[in-house]
C-alpha cells in the first residue's frame, strides 16, 4: 500500500483540457519517443494521428529521523510494527505535531523547483478506508499547498543518442505535504493478510506534474531528474527499490484539435524503467480500445512487469468520496522570509524560506555545466557521470591524482571501468578498483611506460581484487615497453638469428 493520490488536483488539469482545444501535439510516439516533433502516427483506423498526455503524481519520502506528526523513528526494513507511536496507531486523544525538518525539505525541493512557496498553507484531513491507515483518513494539503506554480527542466536523447540531446520542461503544479499509510503485507499461502505499521505517519512531498508529457521516455527523464535534484538536496533519499519514491501515471490520448480523453491512473510505480514500459504500455491500449469502438473508463490501474501491461485495480475515486475537510487539530502554517520575519521572534521556532534559499547547494544542471566548462569533456559524458551514484565523485579523484587530461580519463571511467561496474551489477563505491589504483594505472599509460592494450591487461588483473598494485602487475606480467634502443636491436637480432629459414625466404623472394 502506499500513498493514495492528491484528490481532485489531477481531475482539475483534465477537466481544463476537456473544457477547449487540446494543445498542439508534443511529438512522441507511444513507444518510441520522438523529441524533434511528431503526433503518433495513425492507427488501423487510418484516422488523424493521436496525441498523448502524460502527467505524473511523485510520492517522495523525505529524510527525516522521524515521521511527520510524530517522534518515531523512521528506518527502513526494521522489525514489523517496532516503530509506531500512539500517534501513528490512532489512540483516542493523540495529537500531531507537525516535524519542522519536514516542512524545511519541503520548502527547499519548492525552491529547487521554482516554484512560489506560500508562506501561508493549510492542512486537511482526505477520507478513506484501508486496512493500513488506522485513523480512517491521511492529513494532507489539498486546499493550499506548502509549493505551487513550479519547473522542472529536463534532458531527452533524440533517437536514443547521447550526442543528440533536446531540453524539456514541465510544470510543476505544486508540493504538498503529507503522511504515508502503513504496508499491507499478503500472505497467499495462509490466505490471510498482515498489517506493518512502521511507515505510517511516514513524511512525504507529493509532488504534483502538469500533464505536459506525451511518452514513457519523456516521463522517465523527467522523474530521473526530480530525482537527482531531491538527491542533491537531500530532502529525500529517494530511492525507488526502498519505497522511498513511488510514481503515479496519468494517461490519456485524443485525437489533434479535440478535447482531452478520459485518464487512467497507473498506480505505485518504483522502477524508472517500468514507469516508461507502463506509460507506452497504457497509450498503445487506449488508443488501440478507441479504434476498436471501445471506451475508456476513468480507472486505477496497476503495471504488471512480469506479464508488462497494466492491469485494472479499481474505479478511481471521485473528489467526494475523499469527504475533504481541514484538519481540526493543526493551525495554519505559517512561514516566514527575510522582510516579514518580526524583530522579536525566535529564529530557532520559526521557518525562513530565504535563509533555506540561501544555502541551496549547485543542483545537477548547474553541477553539469560546470564539470563541461571545468574539464573539457562533452556535454553527454557530464549526463552520464552524475546519473551514476557517486561517479563524479570518482572521476574528479582520478584527475587529481593523474598526469592524463580528463578528456583521455573520461574514456577510460565510462568506456572501460562503467563497463565492468555493469557486467557485475555493481555500483561505484562497490568497485574492486579505487580512483587511486586507475590514477596510478593511467599515469603509467601517460609516461609511456606501457601501451594502451597492456593498460586494459593491467585493469582486467586489478579488477579482480587481488591487491596488488599497477606497478607490480606490470612487472609480474613482464607488460612494460622497451624504451632502450640497443635492447630493442637485441631483440630483433635475436628474433632473425632465429629464424634463418624465413629470413632466406624473404631475402630470395
Amino acid at each position: 500500500a502506499a500513498a493514495r493520490g492528491c484528490g481532485g488536483v489531477w481531475r482539475r488539469a483534465w477537466q481544463r483540457g476537456a473544457g477547449g482545444p487540446a494543445p498542439a501535439p508534443r511529438g512522441q510516439r507511444a513507444v518510441a519517443c520522438n523529441a524533434r516533433g511528431g503526433a503518433v502516427p495513425a492507427g488501423k483506423s487510418g484516422l488523424a494521428p493521436w496525441v498523448p498526455v502524460v502527467g505524473l503524481e511523485i510520492h517522495a519520502q523525505i529524510s527525516s529521523n522521524s515521521k511527520l506528526f510524530s517522534g518515531s523513528q523512521v528506518q527502513f526494513a526494521a522489525a514489523p510494527n517496532s516503530l509506531v507511536s500512539f500517534f501513528d496507531a490512532s489512540l483516542p486523544g493523540t495529537l500531531p505535531v507537525l516535524n519542522r525538518r519536514c516542512v524545511e525539505a519541503a520548502v527547499m525541493t519548492g525552491l529547487a523547483l521554482n516554484c512560489s512557496i506560500n508562506k501561508r498553507s493549510l492542512f486537511d484531513r482526505k477520507h478513506y478506508f484501508y486496512a493500513d491507515l488506522p485513523a480512517g483518513y491521511q492529513i494532507t494539503q489539498q486546499r493550499v499547498p506548502i509549493a505551487v506554480n513550479g519547473s522542472l527542466s529536463y534532458s531527452l536523447c533524440i533517437d536514443n543518442k547521447m550526442s543528440q540531446m533536446v531540453t524539456k520542461t514541465v510544470r510543476i503544479k505544486q508540493i504538498q505535504l503529507e503522511q504515508d499509510s502503513g504496508k499491507s503485507l499478503h500472505d497467499d499461502t495462509r490466505n490471510q493478510t498482515l498489517v506493518d505499521l512502521n511507515r505510517a505517519g511516514v513524511g512525504l512531498m507529493e509532488v504534483v506534474m502538469e500533464p505536459d508529457m506525451c511518452c514513457g521516455e519523456e516521463a522517465a527523464a523527467a522523474v530521473r531528474e526530480l530525482q537527482l535534484i531531491l538527491q542533491t538536496l537531500g530532502s529525500s533519499q529517494a530511492v525507488m527499490a526502498e519505497g522511498q519514491l513511488r510514481v503515479d501515471a496519468n494517461v490519456s490520448v485524443h485525437h489533434p484539435g479535440e478535447h482531452y480523453g478520459v485518464r487512467t491512473e497507473v498506480k505505485n510505480i518504483n522502477s524508472l524503467r517500468f514507469l516508461a514500459k507502463a506509460v507506452d504500455y497504457e497509450i498503445q491500449r487506449q488508443i488501440e480500445e478507441l479504434e476498436n469502438g471501445g471506451t475508456i473508463l476513468n480507472e486505477t490501474r496497476a503495471f504488471d512487469s512480469k506479464l508488462g501491461c497494466t492491469v485494472p485495480m479499481r474505479d478511481k475515486e471521485g473528489k467526494q468520496d475523499y469527504r475533504f475537510m481541514p484538519e481540526p487539530n493543526l493551525p495554519p502554517l505559517i512561514l516566514y522570509d527575510a522582510k516579514s520575519l518580526p524583530a522579536n521572534m525566535n529564529h530557532q521556532q520559526v521557518v525562513n524560506i530565504d535563509w533555506i534559499h540561501e544555502r541551496l547547494p549547485d543542483l545537477p544542471s548547474v553541477k553539469r555545466a560546470k564539470l563541461v566548462e571545468r574539464y573539457g569533456i562533452l556535454p553527454e559524458h557530464s549526463f552520464t557521470l552524475l546519473n551514476e551514484d557517486g561517479l563524479t565523485e570518482f572521476f574528479e579523484n582520478v584527475v587529481k591524482q593523474t598526469q592524463m587530461k580528463p578528456k583521455k580519463v573520461i574514456g577510460w571511467i565510462l568506456n572501460d571501468l562503467l563497463s565492468y561496474l555493469k557486467q557485475h551489477s555493481l555500483t561505484v563505491k562497490e568497485s574492486p578498483v579505487s580512483s587511486f589504483l586507475l590514477a596510478d594505472l593511467l599515469n603509467l599509460l601517460e609516461k609511456k611506460e606501457i601501451s594502451s592494450t597492456a593498460a586494459k591487461q593491467v585493469l582486467a588483473e586489478l579488477w579482480k581484487g587481488e591487491g596488488k598494485t599497477p606497478f607490480e602487475i606490470v612487472k609480474e606480467k613482464k607488460l612494460e615497453l622497451i624504451q632502450d634502443q640497443k635492447e630493442l636491436e637485441q631483440i630483433c637480432q635475436a628474433v632473425i638469428d632465429g629464424q634463418e629459414n624465413e629470413v632466406i625466404m624473404m631475402v630470395l623472394g
